[in-house]
């Protein structure tokens, strides 16, 4: 037994769906409300956080074709639709990678820059370390909005639809 791209993509995606909906439910000022004092001052706001997940997604697709990088200011993170239209985009790009990179080279180290770092790392690695930042991201997001007192239902894996089952209240 072994966990495909594929799954990990179809729970982002149902997490990106739910977190939408639960966003559009919100006041639209949400999306301004601070991601705290302690973090490394690239993303200040619950929409830079979100406009981030989706341009490292983005990015990360950029790098491995070897395109330019699109600069992040471009997307405004203040916006629901805009940010989630180019999640769409990042997605439908990052999917267009994993059917026509070469087999052959997804376990070639590859170095890049990334920040102020280097790291040489395999396709292989970043395409799930794509996946696992969003996982990651998401529930931080959800998080500080539960602080806040805007709670949703259930993000976890357990409850979306990837490998079926039925989840039902008593």
């Amino acid at each position: 037994m072994h966990l495909e791209f594929t799954d990990l993509m179809n729970y982002t995606e149902w997490e990106r769906r739910k977190c939408y909906e639960f966003l559009r439910r919100q006041d639209p000022a949400v999306l301004k409300m601070t991601a705290g004092p302690h973090g490394d001052g690239r993303m200040q706001t619950i929409g830079d956080i979100i406009r981030h997940v989706f341009m490292a997604e983005k990015r990360y697709v950029e790098r491995l074709t070897g395109r330019s990088l699109t600069e992040f200011t471009a997307i405004p993170s203040d916006n629901l639709e805009a940010l989630f239209e180019f999640g769409i985009q990042s997605r439908r790009e990052y999917k267009e990678l994993l059917e026509s990179f070469p087999a052959d080279e997804w376990d070639k180290m590859r170095e890049m820059k990334i920040l102020t770092y280097t790291v040489k790392v395999t396709p292989k690695k970043i395409v799930t370390h794509v996946l696992t930042h969003e996982m990651r991201h998401w529930a931080q997001i959800m998080t500080m909005l539960r602080w806040e007192g805007m709670t949703d239902d259930f993000h976890d894996f357990l409850f979306s639809p990837v490998f079926g089952g039925l989840i039902h209240s008593e």
